[in-house]
This record gives structure tokens, sequence and C-alpha cells, in this order.
């Protein structure tokens, strides 16, 4: 590769927000598909979209990544058995538990702070802001951070195994089911998990260079199985074929990140329970942790892999 080609390419490969290390490590041990079937990354089913009132799904969403792994269904889940959402007419328990996610004050209490963007200062259980985030403090301080024991978790927000079956249940209904990969995208992200621990290069094309970059990983990756796309990730971008906002992701996907649809800098490879695999920055080896589509850095999604391993 020409220097000039080279600086180009490591435009596009600039990670905007490093994860911390200690999360890295943790997250590497949560399993492509949480308990119960759960998908961490799950686009809403239709039956969730039709259950779940818009600001409450939207708030559900935004609420579980602040515990890495949670998927958004679980505190969705538990919001509907609890109160169906905030539609109980009362939204007080014989037992004095109160608010949109049934919290006895004590318990809210503890798991108030720190204050979530949009919720009420002082904090209350009645504010669903408040309560949703203060739910899912509770279910990550319980073992539900990188899926370590989820139906603990859920256990300590009620302490009934049928209530965890209950919410399991429920979570795998608000989950679209995941389009299976196809032959391609699965050999691709195979290609891709084989590089894990090669060292980030600047620029860098594989292993004759020494390790990759961002958007070298993702070409090589699918030029093993016989597809070309371009080199840097703002052309991978454009090259599309572009994903339409809420599809659910597939293992292979392309995970675009940048200022704007127009200043695209990073690419990583979806696999699957929200997850991915990229070349973050200089320093650092190929790795596989959250894939991060909840970023504000986030520009979308492409699915290179239209067919069978055939080029565009």
């Amino acid at each position: 590769m020409s220097a000039l080609a080279k600086t180009t390419a490591a435009v596009g490969c600039t990670v905007l927000a490093l994860p911390l290390l200690a999360a890295l490590i943790a997250a590497a041990l949560l399993s492509s598909l949480l308990p119960g079937g759960t998908d961490a990354a799950a686009s809403p089913s239709k039956h969730a979209l039709d259950d779940i009132p818009p600001q409450m799904l939207a708030l559900y969403e935004q609420a579980a990544p602040s515990c890495p792994g949670l998927p958004w269904t679980i505190p969705a889940a538990i919001g509907k058995v609890e109160t169906d959402h905030g539609r109980h007419p009362t939204m007080v328990s014989p037992a004095g538990a109160v608010g949109p996610m049934q919290f006895m004050p004590s318990t809210f209490t503890a798991y108030a702070y720190p204050l979530p963007s949009g919720g009420q200062k002082p904090p209350t259980p009645w504010d669903p802001v408040d309560a949703v985030y203060a739910a899912v403090r509770l279910l990550c301080a319980n073992g539900a951070r990188y899926g370590r024991d989820l139906r603990r978790a859920i256990w300590h927000y009620n302490h009934s195994d049928a209530y965890v079956d209950q919410v399991l249940k429920t979570a795998d209904t608000y989950a679209a089911a995941a389009p299976a990969p196809t032959g391609a995208a699965a050999q691709a992200v195979a290609f891709a998990r084989a590089q894990l621990g090669t060292p980030y290069v600047w620029g860098g094309d594989g292993p004759s260079e020494g390790g990759f970059d961002c958007s070298g990983l993702a070409q090589a990756a699918y030029r093993a199985v016989g597809i070309s796309i371009p080199r840097v990730a703002q052309a991978q971008y454009d090259a599309g074929p572009r994903l339409p906002r809420g599809v659910q992701l597939a293992p292979g996907d392309l995970l675009f990140f940048g200022t704007g649809p127009g200043a695209v800098t990073h690419v990583s490879l979806y696999t699957g329970g929200g997850r991915a695999i990229d070349a973050p920055h200089p320093g650092a080896v190929v790795r596989e942790g959250a894939a991060r589509t909840n970023s504000p850095s986030f520009q979308g999604a492409t699915r290179p892999a239209v067919g069978e391993g055939g080029g565009r």
C-alpha cells in the first residue's frame, strides 16, 4: 500500500470512545446469547412495539446499556409484569411497593443514584426515568452485568423462581428473532475471530504487514470469502448495502462510527449477541467486545454478504 493510501486508510480507523480494559475483559466472558435466549442487542419484536408505550420502550433501551450486557428486554419484561408499563390504575402494591417498577421506598433509595438524565430531583420511584434506571442498577448489582447470572439478578427483584421464569418468558417475546447469517457472513466472522490478538497496525492489511487497522480487517474478512468491499471505513459505509435503523443485526454485518454519516471514522464486524470484533487503535490488538450500537457515534450498519459468497 502506498504512503498516501495508508494515510487515507488510517483516517477511517480512529475509535471515538474506548471502553475500559476491565470492561473488555469482562465482556469477553459473555456468550453470544444470554440465559433464556435473550439477545443483548435485540431489536424490538412486533409484539414489543404493539405492547410497550413508545416512551417506555425508548426508556428501557436507553437505560439498559448502563449495565453492560443487560438486554433492554429484561427491565421491559419487569415493567410489564409489575405494572403493565405503568398502566396499573394505582401502581401501589399491598406490600407498599410503588411506581411503574414497583419499588419499596427504602430499596429505591439504595439504587436511585447517580441521577439519570431526565429524572426528578430528588429522585422518586414514581418517576418512570428514575424507576427504570434504579431497576437496571439493582439488576446489575445482583448478577446482570455481562450476563454473569441473569436469573439471580431477576430473583433479587422478586424472590420467586416463578417470577424469574415469567420475566424471562416475557423478555423473549419482546426480542425480534435475529436473522440467520449467510454462509459468507459466518465465514467472514470466523476469519475475523481468527485474527484476535493480532496487533493494530496503522494502514495494515494483514499479517504480512504486521497487523490490521479497522477497515483493513473488515476488508480482509470479506475478501477471504470472495466479497470485495472498499478499503476505508467511509467508503465501506457508502458502499452498503445499508440497513434501515431498527433492523435486527446479524453476524457479519459491519458497524460504522463517526461524527456523522459523512464523517465515518471506525468500523467493526458484528458477531452476534451484542458483540463485535474490531482493530481499535495504535497500541491495541484485534479484540471482541461490546458492539456499542447504543453509542451516540454509531452511524449505522451494512450487510456486505448479500449473497452466498458472491461479490457486488
